[in-house]
């Protein structure tokens, strides 16, 4: 034999052995993820579960029931449209990772026929999946990479430019992917880098009136592999998660009326709740239940009656089939009662009420509500018969804890009128109703009935609290909210006191104010930003003039600042990825993420 015929017997001999080795570990089940890792892992996720990038293809009811030729099919030809190139890999290569996949799903169509539910995403300790990080509304994480001795060293890790100047959303973040909103617009953005990864987008509607005209919206939700998000017309679409593609919509009103839309929608088990906007300009409110996989109307509650119905009575004069009643807040849930917790705007009109006598039920309410139908379990109306636009519309924060020595399910709401409420949630009883600010001659207090003594409807407050976040922290067992002293009531008699905003932290058992921090800027800047409470110990909230501040949660001494130097009008929220924490917040136009 030759030296060139005994490199060719060399080559074949070395081909053969590498081919057996991948024989066998094809036979040992170790190929197939190998190359999924390799080729497949940075869009559908190391664990298979998915991520912003690519869907989830473990447990994937698409998936179950497929052959292994038929997946073999999918991952050669890809999906180019959805962003899924065609996968160029050996035959001996496709195989393997189209049997793994099929691997992935055994189990999954029996667990279909049987009517179990298959998870796409399995939610992570560090993600931030609603508009309040839980379905509570408390704002508390319990994240503490991020503590009282080290958020001086915060930093600005990356910007990303949104063209709207007034931002009002909170971003959710899931599997290293981060969610934002602007006019008519979703964005997915690598939580890490700040890199766009798709954008949806559509014009924005033609003759809107209110905040729906300007292009206010709070924010999507996430179920599976599906964006949630509400349009300025008040429609709900579903956005697929990977690609970025609209998969239905469902207009929402059911008749045309100055409906709008503004509110992040909210996921409670397979449906998606939201609420409508246009009680200035005159709607009939309401909230509606929608399934998730289809958009089909599961229920609608109306937030203000017909004739005849329940609360009808409260309404002398013309049938409100305007009356107001806006749900454009993001409500919360309690799983252990199944119970949904709505809040509502005022009656229309809002300052006139020659032809609305009465209490005008249900605006300015709370209304806990069966989450499987919409039946109303019980309301509590904070500013019966309003004529000074208090909405109601201010965060329902669900907590349970001791409370003056007994065990109890609450809700708690700092609510327009310039009180601070401490409800059962279970029952709706009111347990205390204090007054908030310095100044509040609307009212002289609550009953135990749980109606206000009135004293002069015009009186002051005009805005004492607004729909921006509040927190609760388990720990210091202090309730925190951005609050403003400001009485403008020169009409009714009453010397013009100028604004002036405050970050208060109130005991919920006695409701004095334990600790606050007054606000630079001038009170009519309308920058009503939120609060974020952590388990570092940490408030963080956005500022008049533009500041972005971490306080400490106990004492109230500032820690930390950055001068975003834009109006803020957004409430902040904090992820981990790769096991580090940041926090995030939107400030004028941009989305600003910190971290260590």
């Amino acid at each position: 034999m030759n030296i060139r015929q005994a490199g060719m017997y060399n080559r074949r001999r070395m081909k053969r052995i590498a081919v057996f080795f991948v024989l066998v570990r094809l036979l040992a089940g170790g190929v197939g993820e190998d190359v999924f890792h390799e080729h497949c892992a940075a869009c559908h996720g190391k664990d298979a579960r998915g991520s912003g990038k690519g869907p989830g293809l473990a447990a994937n009811p698409r998936l179950a029931g497929q052959s292994a030729e038929q997946l073999r099919a999918i991952i050669q030809r890809g999906f180019p449209a959805s962003g899924m190139p065609a996968m160029g890999l050996p035959v001996a290569e496709l195989n393997a990772v189209a049997s793994y996949v099929r691997e992935l799903n055994a189990g999954t169509q029996s667990a279909l026929a049987a009517g179990r539910r298959v998870t796409w995403h399995e939610p992570q300790p560090g993600d931030w999946l609603t508009y309040n990080g839980n379905l509570n509304a408390n704002r508390y994480s319990e994240l503490r990479e991020i503590d009282t001795a080290n958020v001086s060293h915060l930093r600005l890790q990356w910007l990303f430019p949104i063209p709207y100047f007034g931002l009002e959303v909170t971003p959710l973040e899931a599997d290293g992917v981060m969610y934002v909103t602007g006019p008519n617009q979703v964005y997915a953005i690598d939580a890490l880098t700040g890199a766009e990864i798709w954008k949806y987008s559509r014009p924005q509607t033609r003759g809107l009136v209110g905040d729906a005209a300007l292009g206010t919206n709070r924010g999507v939700a996430i179920r599976d592999d599906k964006v949630f998000f509400v349009t300025d017309n008040a429609h709900l679409i579903a956005i697929d998660r990977a690609s970025g593609s609209q998969d239905w919509e469902t207009a929402m009103p059911e008749e045309p009326q100055h409906y709008g839309g503004t509110l992040a929608p909210l996921v409670v088990k397979d449906k998606v709740l939201a609420g409508v906007s246009g009680a200035d300009e005159g709607i009939r409110g309401f909230v509606a239940a929608f399934k998730a996989a289809t958009g089909a109307l599961v229920w609608r509650h109306w937030t203000v009656p017909r004739r005849s119905e329940a609360g009808s009575e409260t309404w002398k004069g013309s049938e409100p089939l305007a009356g107001g009643g806006s749900t454009w807040l993001t409500g919360s849930y309690d799983s252990e009662t199944d119970t949904l917790y709505w809040p509502t705007g005022n009656p229309f009109p809002d300052s006139e009420d020659a032809d609305r006598g009465g209490d005008n039920l249900y605006t300015d309410s709370i209304l806990a509500l069966n989450v499987n139908d919409g039946a109303l379990k019980w309301h509590y109306q904070f500013t019966p018969h309003d004529l000074r636009d208090r909405d109601a519309t201010e965060p329902p924060v669900l907590v349970d804890t001791t409370y003056r020595g007994k065990p109890r399910k609450l809700l708690l709401h700092a609510d327009r009128n310039g009180f601070f409420y401490v409800l059962d949630r279970v029952t709706g009883e009111l347990l205390m109703a204090k007054p908030f600010l310095r100044r509040v001659d609307w009212a002289s207090g609550v009953g135990d009935d749980g109606r206000p003594a009135v004293t002069n409807p015009g009186g002051c407050p005009d805005d004492a609290a607004n729909w921006s976040s509040t927190a609760y922290s388990p720990v210091t067992r202090l309730y925190y909210f951005l609050a403003l002293e400001e009485c403008v009531g020169e009409k009714m008699g009453y010397p013009d006191q100028t604004g002036q905003r405050f970050l208060r932290a109130v005991d919920i058992e006695t409701g004095a104010i334990v600790w606050e921090i007054a606000q630079p800027g001038p009170a009519k800047a309308k920058s009503w930003s939120g609060v974020l409470a952590t388990a570092g110990g940490l408030v963080f909230y956005g500022k008049p003039n533009g500041g972005f501040d971490a306080a400490d949660a106990r004492t109230g001494e500032t820690l930390w600042h950055f001068p975003t130097n834009v109006r803020m009008k957004a409430s902040p929220m904090t992820f981990s990825v790769r096991g580090k924490q940041y926090v995030a917040v939107a400030a004028g136009p941009n989305i600003l993420c910190f971290g260590l």
